[in-house]
């Protein structure tokens, strides 16, 4: 009988979006478990960011995606310590990581445990940050026509 491949990724997951989805859907095919760790919001905090919408929310989208097998707090950014939890097979991240000195790190040290890990690439023309930035301007831009009607 052959080993069950399970898989772990991990995101803030705020304002999904395509580029989300591509990812899970990608990882899914790549393992036959898909678990996927949602930042907390203090965790988001850490990296001087607000997520949009509630982790309560953001948790449960993705743990209605039909490519996520099991979706979970992640509170802590060592991936290390996510493994020692749940003894994962592979690990999915964005290439944006890929060859980056702290990666190369994370690389051995999973070699170590027989963690492959694979960098998937970014969806092109799409990121939360695009979305908020765009949001902002249109909120932006509403306010402004609002205040033009009014006058």
């Amino acid at each position: 009988m052959s080993k069950t491949i399970i898989g772990y990724t991990s995101g803030v997951y705020d304002l999904f979006h395509i580029g989300h989805l591509n990812l899970l859907k990608n990882a899914h095919g790549l393992c036959d478990k898909l678990i996927v760790g949602v930042s907390v919001d203090e965790l988001v905090a850490y990296k001087h960011k607000r997520a949009v919408i509630p982790f309560a929310e953001r948790l449960e989208i993705v743990r209605s995606i039909k490519y996520v097998d099991a979706a979970i707090p992640q509170d802590d950014l060592d991936k290390f310590k996510m493994w020692e939890k749940l003894h994962f097979d592979v690990l999915f991240v964005g290439d944006d990581w890929f060859n980056t000195p702290s990666w190369k790190e994370m690389e051995a040290k999973f070699a170590t445990v027989g963690v492959r890990v694979v960098y998937f690439p970014r969806t092109k023309g799409t990121s939360s940050t695009l979305l908020s930035a765009t949001l902002k301007k249109l909120r932006e831009g509403e306010t402004g026509q609002d205040a033009e009607a009014a006058g």
